[in-house]
């Protein structure tokens, strides 16, 4: 028997244009877009995360534990103005948010769990329960 496709008229036309219209990623100067990367460890106790956010401030970095879903947010905002004998020459802004969320095998103690921030790299410990519940953990 053959095997029959069925193909619309405007498939091929129109199949990829909606594709990232509604979110387009923060683009830092230089054409660099801005994306959380990832590395994800595991020991008997703990999950150990460490997120790649470079140039964002700590106050802007948000982590929302949800038993075993975890969901890290940042907002972007970067300024740059050139002044030449206090005449504006050239101004940059740029403004956005990024985010990502995974979800991990086992539940997370989010009473117990810490997050750091230093050079542009969130560092998260967030020990295993077997419980579930919902909170905020605050990065220092």
């Amino acid at each position: 028997m053959a095997n029959l496709t069925r193909y619309g008229l405007f498939d091929d036309m129109f199949g990829d244009i909606g594709k990232g219209f509604w979110l387009k990623p923060v683009t830092m100067p230089g054409g660099q877009e801005l994306q959380i990367k990832l590395d994800v460890k595991e020991d008997e106790k703990a999950y150990k995360i460490d997120a790649e956010i470079p140039g964002v401030k700590k106050e802007d970095i948000h982590v929302d534990v949800n038993g075993n879903q975890i969901s890290i947010r940042a907002e972007v905002k970067q300024e740059k103005e050139e002044k030449k004998d206090e005449k504006v020459v050239h101004s940059e802004r740029y403004y956005g948010a990024v985010a990502r969320s995974l979800q991990l095998p086992v539940d997370v103690d989010a009473d117990k769990a810490s997050a750091s921030y230093k050079d542009g790299v969130l560092n998260l410990t967030l020990p295993k329960k077997s419980g579930a519940g919902t909170s905020r953990v605050s990065v220092r």
